[in-house]
């Protein structure tokens, strides 16, 4: 079988930790015996220097007609100044809503190897943390009416959502929690904003169809403080697009590094987007510095989402696993980063770690 994928290296860091990821891909595809044909798609800083624009309509076109999208991260200060129409950010939103994936799902996830980068106290997270993160990717106060006034002495973003939007979204997430331990949390604001009240009519009205889930609704004033003080409480959230956006950056770093989160955008009736959560840290960017292991775990994702290979995602998965086992180690999740030293600890740079990651799976299929 051959699988077409588009790649979006984009910006900083982003073609440093993507360029490993499609190494790691090639692998992965070598032992499981299928083809995959990558394409690249300009998007982001990198688009707007060659094209003006954060979003040619060919890239778009591209990742349309692929079977998924591979991204690695878009922005940096270099073009903070332009418009907010013609940032790279941009582009990042017109590819979600051209692709039409409204579900962003983020697991928080901690491995057991780093444990010791957990900035929480130990009790806290003893047995481990395995959050996932829910986020509505394609409506809300990003995509909402926004602007400024003549004078440009005020401006507004309008949080605006419909009832089928939010149904769309809860589906998965209940679905999600059908496949975990059966606990949902919806985040919201109900308490002040009427946006925020129709989320809680809304999966208040869906519960039924889902009888063995054990729905709750928190503020996200009061989740953010949770997710420090007792993470463990949560399996799956489920939640709007912004409040999505920041719980779930949180969240990875209560796990120990945002360079371990990988991410899926699904839904769509396109290809599904792929990428990890951090950005383009355009400062450390061609030093070989990167973790790249978040964008090779969102491989992994695009590998069981879009292309129904399970097999292939969790090998590559347990490759990431033995090579932590190993002691290899990205600045980012280093214990002398973090004002420790444990032994066995092995530094590595991005193209080190992503060729460590290749030989665990090239050894685990002999």
């Amino acid at each position: 079988m051959k699988y077409s994928i588009a790649t979006i290296p984009g910006d900083g860091i982003g073609p440093d930790v993507v360029k490993v990821a499609v190494e790691v891909l090639e692998a992965i595809a070598r032992r499981f015996s299928f083809e995959l044909a990558f394409a690249e798609a300009p998007m982001g800083g990198a688009a707007i220097d060659r094209f003006g624009e954060p979003l040619p309509a060919s890239s778009l076109a591209l990742c349309k007609k692929s079977d998924a999208v591979l991204l690695g991260a878009v922005g940096g200060p270099k073009w903070d100044d332009l418009p907010g129409s013609k940032r790279p950010e941009a582009g990042l939103l017109a590819i979600r809503s051209g692709l039409g994936v409204f579900a962003n799902l983020r697991p928080a996830i901690m491995f057991p190897q780093l444990a010791g980068a957990c900035p929480l106290k130990p009790h806290l997270v003893e047995g481990g943390l395995d959050i996932l993160v829910v986020r509505e990717l394609t409506g809300g106060i990003y995509f909402g009416d926004r602007g400024r006034s003549p004078d440009g002495l005020s401006a507004w973003d309008t949080e605006r959502y419909s009832v089928p939007e939010i149904e769309r979204l809860l589906v998965v997430a209940f679905d999600a929690a059908m496949e975990r331990k059966k606990r949902l949390c919806v985040v919201d604001k109900a308490n002040i904003l009427e946006s925020s009240r129709l989320w809680r009519e809304t999966a208040m009205a869906m519960a039924p169809r889902w009888p063995g889930i054990e729905l709750s609704f928190m503020y996200v004033d009061n989740a953010a403080m949770q997710l420090v003080k007792n993470p463990r409480q949560f399996d799956v959230v489920a939640t709007s697009n912004m409040f999505g956006d920041i719980l779930s950056d949180e969240a990875s770093m209560v796990t120990g590094s945002i360079g371990m989160l990988a991410s899926a955008s699904i839904g769509g009736p396109h290809a599904g987007l792929y990428e990890p959560i951090h950005g383009s840290a355009p400062d450390i960017a061609g030093q070989d510095v990167a973790n790249p292991l978040a964008t090779i775990l969102s491989a992994a994702l695009l590998l069981r989402h879009s292309l129904k290979l399970e097999p292939a995602a969790k090998a590559i998965e347990d490759a990431v696993s033995a090579v932590l086992d190993s002691g290899l180690r990205c600045a980012d999740i280093a214990s002398k980063t973090r004002g420790g030293d444990t032994p066995g600890e092995k530094p590595v740079g991005t193209v080190a770690m992503g060729a460590a990651v290749v030989r665990a799976v090239e050894e685990a299929g002999k």
